[in-house]
């Protein structure tokens, strides 16, 4: 691979990372705090709420502005400064267009957006949330037109600007609404009131790193020649719709599939199992817990399947094969190594999370909890070979493989969701079944069209073994140092958390050991990083 171009892609991740780290550890100090405030239906009101914010956050992050870095960074390799400024230029009107009818849309038919997704409660928070749609629309660009040029840092500092407004100004809200006795649901509209704040709060700082972008790598604008002859704003739109639509139905896809998922199980609960508006969704607020954990694996690689599309486009923009399909087998392998424990230590560590996290002992959520580890992976794994295959030119695909797991997941979900013993189960299940789906259909695709990209099994095998040894290993742990801490320091919170602690650092020190001595890790992907060679030296790898 060239030496310069892997740096920059695993750099572009390591930012992303950071800040998804920094936004995750944020939400954590907003999201349990929240939990412990608002009462079970309080909690499945937030979530449905919620879920509309997840579609706004995957359009403004991962839809449209990995479409225009595609677009963006192919220009850029080619040094077609006029059509990368076209770019630009057509998709900010157009996009801001659709981000003031998506706001009207949310704003004046709130109720009847709520009562479709079967929590009527939801209502006011789908409203607080309609300027979130505007603001989201124009960060979708600005960040897009950072991600073609590499520069990873405007989408890092305004994801963590967006997550501390959401924090300060969100929870201000929820207390302030605390003290003054309002319901609920109240309480839950004000939890995402920072939300759109921080959206709105983003935009001057994306326009100021715009021009700074411009400066460093389009200025002096060159003159028009015949060689720089670009389409007209008609064809230019209609090529970014082209890339977005299929790029954006997959961007978006886990949120758009949870918000009607929630529909369906809240509206089966009510008109199948006899539950009222409030039973339902204090049973979807249960859910809610798994959910709130669910999506940290998943946007923890995020990172990387937003870095590899504008580094993958401009290698193939070289006719840089091998380069390309050293930049997957490299993002392939990253994402598992983060994935893959994550998800196996969710499962055999269910319950403890769920009580030092939330104070939360009831078997239904540990069931629920444990399925929703296991699709955490293939929600991963979905993520990073759909970004595959949209650097490939294959964007369409998810258009194939997307449908058939919805449906699977809608049929599961409906038919389980009414039988008594599941319930809100079902929803755990369709998840699990849906993200399988559609991973196995990618990786089935990526194998028989995408040549560079074939010799993947290693990237697979290696990372399974470590993190399953590492599962084990967090089992057998947790009930050894459960079992002598019990006389002593019971079975409250406080003790399981220090249990909890005590459990994840012994695992986490042999995962890495066994990442080492079976090799997953090389020499050359730890040269790829900042201090990478010391590391390397002083770990022994080869």
């Amino acid at each position: 691979m060239n030496e310069q171009r892997k740096p920059n892609f695993l750099k572009g991740a390591a930012i992303l990372a950071a800040a998804s780290v920094v936004v995750k550890i944020v939400s954590a100090s907003y999201r349990i705090p929240l939990f412990s405030i608002l009462d079970a239906p309080g909690r499945g009101t937030f979530q449905v709420i919620y879920s509309v914010f997840g579609l706004i956050l995957a359009l403004s992050t991962a839809g449209v502005p990995v479409a225009l870095s595609r677009l963006v960074s192919s220009a850029n390799t080619k040094g077609n400064t006029p059509l990368i400024r076209r770019y630009f230029t057509v998709a900010l009107p157009a996009f801001t267009v659709v981000g003031i009818v998506a706001m009207l849309v949310m704003f004046f038919l709130n109720e009847e957006l709520a009562s479709l997704l079967g929590n009527s409660l939801a209502a006011t928070g789908i409203q607080v949330l309609a300027p979130a749609a505007f603001f989201a629309c124009i960060i979708a660009v600005y960040r897009g037109y950072a991600q073609g040029h590499e520069d990873m840092i405007p989408t890092a500092i305004s994801q963590i600007v967006e997550v501390i407004c959401k924090l300060v100004i969100g929870f201000a809200v929820v207390l302030w609404l605390q003290y003054m006795n309002y319901s609920m649901n109240i309480v839950s509209a004000g939890a995402v009131s920072g939300v759109t704040v921080g959206l709105g709060v983003c935009i001057p700082i994306l326009a100021l790193y715009n021009r700074r972008i411009n400066r460093i790598h389009h200025s002096p604008l060159p003159e028009r020649t015949e060689s720089t002859e670009i389409p007209g704003a008609t064809e230019v739109l209609r090529k970014i719709i082209k890339v977005s639509i299929p790029i954006s139905v997959s961007a978006s896809f886990m949120a758009a599939m949870g918000l009607i998922d929630s529909a369906i199980v809240l509206n089966r609960l009510q008109s199948a199992l006899g539950y009222t508006e409030l039973e339902a969704s204090a049973a979807w607020g249960v859910q809610a817990l798994g959910i709130s954990l669910f999506t940290i694996p998943p946007a923890t690689v995020l990172p990387i399947s937003v870095s590899i599309i504008p580094a993958i486009a401009a290698a193939l923009a070289r006719k840089q094969d091998a380069e390309s399909g050293d930049i997957m087998r490299t993002s392939l392998k990253l994402v598992n190594l983060i994935a893959m424990p994550a998800a196996i230590g969710l499962m055999v560590l269910a319950s403890p999370i769920l009580i030092a996290l939330f104070d939360y002992r009831l078997p239904l959520a540990t069931t629920i909890l444990i399925l929703l580890g296991a699709a955490s992976f293939f929600a991963c794994l979905q993520f990073i070979t759909s970004s595959i295959l949209q650097a490939n030119g294959h964007e369409r695909v998810s258009l194939i493989t997307f449908p058939i797991g919805a449906i699977a997941r809608f049929i599961i979900v409906y038919i389980l969701s009414g039988v008594p013993a599941v319930g809100v189960v079902a929803s755990s299940i369709g998840t699990l079944v849906c993200f399988v789906l559609i991973s196995v259909l990618n990786l089935a695709f990526i194998k028989a069209r995408i040549r560079q990209a074939r010799q993947l099994r290693t990237v697979f095998t290696k990372p399974f073994f470590c993190a399953l040894i590492m599962g084990l290993t967090a089992l057998l742990t947790y009930f050894g140092i459960h079992r002598l801490g019990y006389g002593i320091f019971g079975d409250g919170r406080a003790a399981v958390i220090i249990y909890l602690a005590l459990t994840i650092l012994i695992s986490a020190i042999v995962y890495i050991v066994l990442v080492i001595l079976t090799r997953v890790v090389t020499k050359e992907d730890l040269t790829s990083v900042p201090k990478g060679e010391k590391l390397a030296k002083l770990l022994r790898v080869k």
